[in-house]
């Protein structure tokens, strides 16, 4: 990974910083008087859509301006799943949206959320265009339940968090797909695959009529050494042992000398002639 080079102060990570600011300012608008108040919730709703816009602000500024940083990464997803769960939360506990709703959503961008932890070895997971028209179909469903509607306009409402509820499901069915694939044919799945392979398969040589079996096996084996037997005997003269250096030639014993007595001193020899000292 390149070393981090923008500031961690900057225009981008405000923005997201002051969306988070925003979550518990519309949590309260919201839930104002049990959600009775019109004008509470006119307020919420305004909050909702500056939050949700700035969502798309803060990303756009950081990469168009080398703003990326480590705490923007990380920020950014909080900051957004804060404010759709609130959002969700505080309408299901208002009564005013169904608790399965509530939950099914809020499950699948969790679930999308660990699924990226999940391949991060492998690669990035990033948005599909699904995922971007879910996130834009979810918003304006969920700021048309904020607002204290009625007769045509409630059900208009209720079509577009139906809407947005499909997508959510199929988008995040979508997600596990392509995790399961990208885990299976990344560079790194196939290089951990062909290791596996190699230490299965074991060491082999190739196939050559002059590099026989035999020759693999040690020479000990098929010559053991007897308790009686020097080390090395088994082998020819001059032979190249697999585990030493040539053995030398064995030298002959000396030749035993006569014992047998002889005739004593001075007595002739059959072929012997006397010569008679002077």
């Amino acid at each position: 990974m390149p070393p981090q080079t923008a500031r961690l102060l900057n225009v981008a990570n405000g923005i997201t910083v002051l969306r988070l600011l925003l979550v518990p300012v519309f949590a309260a608008a919201l839930l104002h008087a049990d959600g009775n108040a019109t004008g509470w919730r006119i307020l919420a709703t305004v909050i909702f859509a500056v939050a949700s816009i700035t969502d798309r602000i803060d990303g756009d500024l950081a990469r168009r301006r080398g703003l990326v940083t480590e705490f923007g990464k990380l920020a950014d997803p909080i900051a957004d799943k804060a404010l759709t769960g609130t959002a969700l939360v505080g309408l299901s506990s208002l009564g005013l949206l169904p608790w399965w709703v509530t939950v099914v959503i809020l499950v699948r961008e969790i679930g999308v959320t660990l699924l990226r932890f999940w391949v991060i070895r492998h690669g990035v997971l990033p948005a599909s265009r699904g995922g971007k028209l879910k996130t834009l179909v979810q918003a304006v469903a969920i700021g048309l339940y904020v607002l204290p509607l009625s007769d045509w306009l409630a059900t208009l409402a209720a079509i577009a968090m139906g809407a947005a509820v499909l997508l959510t499901v199929a988008t995040g069915v979508d997600y596990v797909a392509r995790a399961l694939t990208l885990r299976r044919t990344s560079a790194r799945a196939v290089r951990k695959r062909q290791a596996r392979l190699d230490r299965l398969a074991g060491p082999t040589h190739p196939a050559d009529p002059g590099h026989p079996a035999e020759l693999d096996r040690p020479a000990e084996l098929d010559h053991p050494v007897s308790p009686g037997r020097p080390a090395g005997a088994g082998r020819a003269v001059g032979q190249r042992s697999s585990v030493g250096p040539p053995v030398p030639p064995a030298v002959p014993p000396a030749p035993a000398p006569d014992t047998q007595p002889g005739p004593p001193p001075g007595t002739p020899m059959p072929d012997d002639r006397s010569v008679p000292s002077p």
